[in-house]
């Protein structure tokens, strides 16, 4: 909706053929590309059901932009090897975390040259274009006529049309061709089952209030948004440069006391009325609730649709006659209590989910037939050890991929568009 095409990969040559003359970046989700579009010249080529788009980029400016990007791969290569080294000799902890925090910070300023380096694409303004749809009613907030709640939002007509559409393909590529298993399970979970696999106890965000309003923002965000500003003033040092970036690449690892001290050293303030802020608090992300009329059996809303394929698993078993391998896919609600709910319909606390398990034998999970009709497919990969060599993403075959760098076929079929 929000100016992106989504592109499944049996329609992936029709759709792009639809859209000359745009370049088209995607991410692979399985069978699903989430597909962003630019102007600019683009060169479609396919490869079996697998089809990309890129940028046409002389021979000379190549040359420049490696010429360029050369002594910082050859910087990130020279630490990778320090850190394989330091596994390899079973250095202390500290003494490697130092090494792999060097290591990320090098990768970052590899990563930032070559962003810098990208051709600029045309900035799209999606402010307009959400206030159009939201007039025409392919969606808007909930409840608006009486204030709205933020994160909840209700589809019009169009928008009930676009999603049916949408899911009812997934099940066709999905659900039906690959012939899964298809459940459909209670949204409301009693809290056992949540605590069992972890969520009642880690399911959660670190919170800060503005102190004066109480407006609500997640520690590490609101962190990593203020160290950015400080980054980007024109008097800021190369050193505290490289302490902004040290901080941002660990922001999601820090304790809560950790982040409270951060907020402090660096006077973060409350983005909308700069006043100060309160000390972090651990937020579970679950809608709460109580089940049957006593009030004694504790539940939650479910923060995700695997639960209920998990907790069947006995019975799908028994369904399938007892045989590995099988999948089970799910499509239906979950609900998040998000701190700060933003970009429209990108981070809501109601929302549709689609959601596969595959579940397989641990002594055969790489003998899956279907394979072979995708091995030849090519995937542009950045395998682990390119990325601590400092070397750029490979052009692959997923069979060769899963030899050398990945693992699992059942995975990789799906990730290659089978």
């Amino acid at each position: 909706m929000h100016m992106c095409c989504l592109l499944f990969s049996r329609q992936s040559v029709r759709l792009l053929s639809r859209v000359p003359s745009r370049t088209c970046r995607r991410l692979p989700l399985g069978s699903l590309f989430l597909t962003k579009i630019f102007p600019g010249p683009v060169s479609l080529s396919s490869s079996g059901l697998w089809c990309t788009a890129s940028v046409k980029m002389s021979t000379e400016a190549e040359i420049e932009r490696e010429a360029i990007l050369g002594p910082l791969r050859r910087a990130v290569g020279e630490q990778g090897e320090v850190v394989r080294r330091l596994k390899d000799e079973k250095c202390p902890k500290l003494q490697l975390a130092e090494a792999v925090m060097e290591l990320k910070v090098r990768k970052k300023a590899l990563e930032s040259k070559e962003q810098e380096l990208t051709p600029p694409s045309e900035k799209f303004d999606r402010g307009p274009m959400e206030e159009l749809i939201k007039a025409r009613f392919f969606y808007g907030p909930s409840f608006n006529i009486y204030g709205g709640v933020a994160g909840l939002y209700d589809f019009g007509p169009v928008g009930c049309a676009m999603k049916s559409n949408l899911l009812s393909l997934w099940r066709s590529h999905f659900i039906l061709e690959e012939g899964m298993l298809e459940v459909d399970c209670s949204m409301l979970t009693p809290e056992p089952v949540l605590r069992a696999s972890g969520h009642v106890d880690r399911f959660s965000d670190f919170m800060v209030k503005d102190v004066v309003t109480g407006d609500c923002y997640r520690a590490d965000h609101i962190l990593s948004q203020h160290l950015e500003q400080l980054s980007m003033d024109p008097k800021c040092t190369a050193e505290k440069k490289k302490e902004y970036e040290e901080v941002m690449l660990q922001v999601d690892n820090y304790s809560q006391s950790e982040l409270g001290d951060l907020l402090r050293k660096y006077e973060v303030k409350a983005t909308l009325t700069g006043n100060g802020l309160s000390a972090p608090v651990e937020f579970n992300l679950m809608f709460g609730t109580s089940i049957g009329p006593a009030g004694n059996t504790p539940g939650f809303l479910r923060p995700e649709t695997a639960q209920g394929i998990f907790v069947n698993f006995k019975r799908l078993l028994d369904y399938n006659n007892g045989k590995l391998p099988f999948a089970v896919a799910q499509i239906g609600k979950a609900f998040r209590n998000e701190i700060s709910p933003r970009s429209g319909l990108l981070r809501v606390r109601e929302f549709e989910m689609a959601e596969i398990e595959h579940f397989l034998h641990p002594d055969k999970r790489n003998q899956f037939p279907k394979f072979r009709n995708v091995c030849d497919v090519k995937l542009n990969l950045y395998s682990a050890c390119n990325q601590m060599d400092g070397k750029p993403p490979q052009l692959i075959g997923i069979g060769e991929a899963v030899r050398k760098v990945l693992n699992m076929t059942a995975f990789n079929y799906y990730y290659a568009g089978g």
